[in-house]
């Protein structure tokens, strides 16, 4: 019996040729498609852990010696999976939420808790509804449950390899290895924040060779400059401001904000941030406003003020209505004395200091970026529209989610999405 292997696309048909007297008889086998996966990411992974691997071959491609390197990068403030909100709550957290939605309601939530307890990845629910890995599970402890899971599931891992673009028969090059080619091809290769973890849009080109439409790629979830006071930053720079509520253009956002040398940065912030970048887009500054105590009304601030036996304007600040040291200090830098002194001046200064952003921060000290592949490139299953069976997911697309957690919770639904759709077509 003779062994004879034809390359058909990229399936191998290995031919068995048996003789018999009369005839030759042609008995292949058929190797599985082949999906490759191109970078190492949140939204990689978990593609990665829903491919149906019976019906595929998967592999995973990263230019980095370990994937998930950005995922390891935001759990060193905490791991903040998503956020614990019903869905149509969470829908609203991004932009555009016509384009999120579909994903976010196929792998709510509450199917990343449940899918991260099977794999033995328990969470709790911390403040403001964020989600977190139990404590004492630490970030690289997660992130190894989830490879362990995806390797068991035989998906091959190919790390120190960097994709460079298509060659001329349309196959997939990388450095240091022949062309090689697949029956589909994901892309989720990130933005272009944390060059370090090599997320870093140097992809875009061989897309924008292709006539794929690349947006820029702006800073988002970063922090925006503020020209402080020199005295005012020397004392307070590192301070944060807890508790506030941040107001732009009619949208509102509650949290926390850091006081650093360069301005303002925190989740209130970054809740904005696409908005600001818009806005700024067009103008050289632009005007938030922080309503430092957000519990009470501008009525009941001046009641408080009028009720009190201090003398010290100072004083009532931090006794009877507990603004803490640098909130006084920030209000004291953004009003003028004659509004100081005025109960009514002051109570609309509590509710709505207005503070002067000039720019973003740079792009690659931002938690996530704006820009990439433009969303009408993609169609509903994240399809590129003109390179066939070819895929983008997570960050690469342009759409925005404010914090960690809304952008992990984006990727992870992106990733099952997309499987879904695969593992749903009919492949020979």
């Amino acid at each position: 019996m003779a062994v004879h292997t034809i390359v058909f696309g990229s399936h191998t048909n290995i031919l068995f040729l048996t003789k018999y007297p009369n005839k030759l008889t042609f008995e292949p086998i058929n190797t599985k498609p082949i999906i490759a996966i191109i970078g190492g990411g949140p939204a990689a992974l978990m593609l990665a852990a829903q491919l149906d691997t019976r019906k595929y071959e998967v592999a995973i491609y990263d230019r980095k010696k370990s994937v998930g390197r950005k995922f390891l990068v935001a759990g060193e403030g905490g791991l903040n999976l998503t956020y614990s909100s019903p869905t149509d709550e969470l829908i609203a957290q991004y932009s555009p939420s016509e384009f999120m939605a579909s994903s976010l309601k196929q792998f709510t939530n509450t199917d990343l808790i449940q899918w991260l307890s099977d794999i033995d990845i328990p969470t709790f629910v911390g403040s403001s509804n964020r989600v977190f890995p139990e404590q004492g599970l630490k970030p690289i402890e997660v992130l190894n449950k989830i490879v362990e899971h995806i390797s068991g599931k035989g998906v091959k891992f190919h790390l120190g390899t960097e994709w460079i673009g298509w060659n001329k028969e349309n196959e997939l090059c990388f450095n240091g290895l022949k062309g090689i080619r697949a029956d589909f091809t994901v892309f989720a290769l990130g933005g272009a924040s944390w060059k370090v973890t090599g997320s870093d849009g140097s992809w875009a080109q061989p897309f924008v060779n292709r006539g794929v439409n690349v947006l820029p790629f702006r800073a988002a979830n970063c922090a925006f400059g503020v020209n402080w006071d020199k005295k005012f930053i020397s004392t307070h720079a590192g301070k944060p401001l807890k508790n506030i509520t941040l107001s732009f253009n009619g949208h509102a956002a509650k949290g926390e904000l850091i006081i650093s040398t360069f301005g303002l940065e925190g989740n209130a912030l970054y809740a904005l941030s696409h908005k600001l970048q818009e806005t700024l887009l067009t103008t050289e500054k632009t005007t938030i406003y922080l309503d430092l105590k957000p519990t009470m009304t501008a009525t009941q601030i001046k009641e408080k003020y009028t009720k009190t036996k201090l003398s010290k304007v100072t004083d009532i600040l931090k006794e009877d209505l507990n603004l803490d040291r640098t909130t006084v200090a920030l209000l004291k830098q953004y009003t003028d004395k004659e509004t100081f002194m005025d109960i009514n001046g002051l109570a609309k200064h509590i509710k709505a200091l207005p503070i002067t952003l000039t720019k973003s921060d740079d792009i690659d000290k931002a938690i996530s970026t704006l820009g990439g592949i433009a969303l009408n490139e993609v169609d509903e299953y994240f399809q590129i529209r003109k390179i066939s069976n070819t895929y983008a997911i997570g960050e690469m697309l342009d759409w925005y989610a404010p914090t960690g957690g809304y952008l992990l919770q984006g990727c992870f639904s992106m990733g099952v999405a997309l499987a879904k759709h695969l593992n749903a077509l009919e492949v020979e």
